[in-house]
């Protein structure tokens, strides 16, 4: 390695100390991962990361994060999770929601992979999703409205209890329209920390779309997979800049959104991402601000 890329890696490296990823996909999960929750862990710990929370479609991985801290203290990164509101948790389910934020859930997403708009887009943008293992049961499509159009009573009793927790509303799959809805509703009822994962995936945002979301309050999580070489790539480093312009770094966190096999670890996700960045001519504030600071807030970590 010459002096220029030493530079440039140690560049890199010390914008990772104190960064944050809200969006790991590590095992054990149903689907296959390249590393597990411990491996993910010592990863971000190598790298001086704050915090990681993981993210599983299935299920509510707050006590693997607890007993981990535990297991394998001093490694100076805080664990989280949160619950995912798919079939297998009920569905959108004030039981498993009250639940999920009494021992300690950081984030609640709304239907993901069981969405309606998830599983009409199978065939589409959603085709490369990854698959589960094992056959699972046939999903059930899930909607946070009701046939009129409303918001459904499930739904606000949901974000009143993330309201009450104050803990983080993730959009998931939801399309666009039904999302800005959802939020509007969301900060009516006193929801402060909300995010939109992957707006330009499978929720399809335009840019006045991820202009309103923005405007109600909402922070644009977007997939560090999805413009890395591997199996996610779908946006060029242009896309990347565009849509930061859109939203400000003040309102865009990049999380990895790895784990899944045909990509890179998250942390190596997070190097080249930087990288990306730093050629896009960002400073090295906005860049810790998109991979740190928001998601500080977002977590409440003070």
């Amino acid at each position: 390695m010459n002096a220029v890329s030493e530079t440039r890696e140690q560049e890199i490296a010390e914008l990772l100390v104190g960064a944050i990823d809200l969006h790991c996909h590590s095992g054990p999960a149903a689907m296959p991962r390249i590393l597990d929750h411990h491996e993910a862990m010592l990863d971000a710990a190598a790298a001086g990361f704050r915090a990681v929370l993981y993210k599983d479609h299935f299920y509510l991985g707050v006590a693997h994060a607890v007993i981990l801290e535990k297991l394998v203290p001093d490694t100076g990164v805080k664990l989280f999770s949160g619950l995912a509101l798919n079939n297998a948790s009920g569905g959108i389910n004030p039981h498993a929601v009250n639940h999920a934020i009494n021992i300690g859930a950081k984030i609640v997403w709304l239907p993901t992979l069981s969405a309606a708009n998830h599983i009409a887009q199978t065939q589409g943008q959603a085709k490369n999703f990854p698959k589960t293992a094992k056959r699972m049961l046939d999903p059930i499509p899930l909607t946070a409205l009701d046939a009129n159009g409303r918001i459904t009573d499930d739904t606000k009793m949901v974000l009143d209890l993330i309201a009450e927790g104050d803990i983080i509303l993730a959009g998931g799959h939801l399309p666009a329209k039904e999302l800005i809805q959802v939020f509007e509703e969301a900060g009516r009822r006193g929801v402060k920390r909300m995010l939109v994962n992957h707006p330009t995936y499978v929720v399809n945002c335009s840019d006045d779309d991820m202009k309103a979301l923005v405007e109600l309050g909402a922070y644009l999580e977007h997939s560090i997979c999805m413009f890395i070489e591997g199996k996610s790539l779908e946006f060029s480093p242009s896309d990347l800049a565009h849509y930061i312009e859109l939203a400000g770094p003040e309102r865009t966190v990049l999380s990895s959104d790895l784990g899944l096999q045909g990509a890179p670890r998250p942390i190596e996700g997070f190097r080249q991402i930087v990288g990306m960045l730093l050629d896009l001519q960002f400073s090295k504030q906005d860049i810790r601000t998109m991979i740190g600071d928001n998601a500080a807030w977002l977590l409440d970590l003070k």
